[in-house]
C-alpha cells in the first residue's frame, strides 16, 4: 500500500507543469553604414483625385526618375471595371547603359516595353505559313450523330414473351 501511494505522489510530481524561466536573449542589429550620401529628391508630384484616378512623379539627383497615372476604366460597370495604370521608370545601370521601361498594367495584366528587354526570336517561315494555312480552313463542325426517335427510351422493358 505505501508503495501505491509513494507511486501516486511521484506522478504527480512529475506531472506538475514545470515552467523554466528562460532570460530573453536580446541580439544586437548590425549597423549598416554607408560612404555614399542619399540621393536628393529634385523634384516630385503625387496627385489624387476624387474619382480615383491618381498620378505620381519623382526625379532623383542621380538622374534616374519615375512617373505613373491610373484610373478606373468603364466606371459604373460591374462587370467591366478594370484599374489602368500606366507608367514609366528610368535610370542608368551600373555599367553605365540607361535603361528605359515603359509599362502599363490594366485587365490583361502587366506589360512592360524597354531595350534592354529580350524579346522572343521570329516565328520561321515555315511554321508561320502554317499557321496562315490552318487559320485559312474553314472551321470543322463536329459531326451530329443521329438522334433516337421521339420517345426512344422507355423505362419498361418488353421482353419477347411465348
Amino acid at each position: 500500500m505505501l508503495l501505491i501511494v509513494f507511486g501516486c505522489l511521484l506522478a504527480a510530481a512529475m506531472a506538475a507543469p514545470q515552467n523554466f524561466y528562460r532570460q530573453p536573449q536580446y541580439q544586437q542589429r548590425q549597423q549598416v553604414y554607408s560612404n555614399q550620401p542619399a540621393v536628393p529628391i529634385v523634384s516630385e508630384s503625387n496627385e489624387i483625385n476624387p474619382d480615383g484616378s491618381f498620378s505620381y512623379s519623382y526625379v532623383s539627383g542621380d538622374g534616374a526618375q519615375a512617373q505613373a497615372q491610373g484610373y478606373l476604366k468603364n466606371q459604373g460597370q460591374k462587370d467591366n471595371e478594370a484599374e489602368v495604370i500606366q507608367g514609366s521608370y528610368s535610370y542608368t545601370a551600373p555599367d553605365g547603359t540607361p535603361i528605359t521601361v515603359n509599362w502599363i498594367a490594366d485587365e490583361n495584366g502587366f506589360r512592360a516595353e524597354g531595350a534592354h528587354i529580350p524579346t522572343p526570336p521570329p516565328i520561321p517561315v515555315e511554321i508561320q505559313r502554317s499557321l496562315d494555312l490552318i487559320a485559312r480552313q474553314p472551321a470543322q463542325v463536329p459531326v451530329q450523330y443521329n438522334r433516337p426517335a421521339a420517345g426512344g427510351f422507355s423505362a419498361q422493358r418488353r421482353y419477347n414473351r411465348f
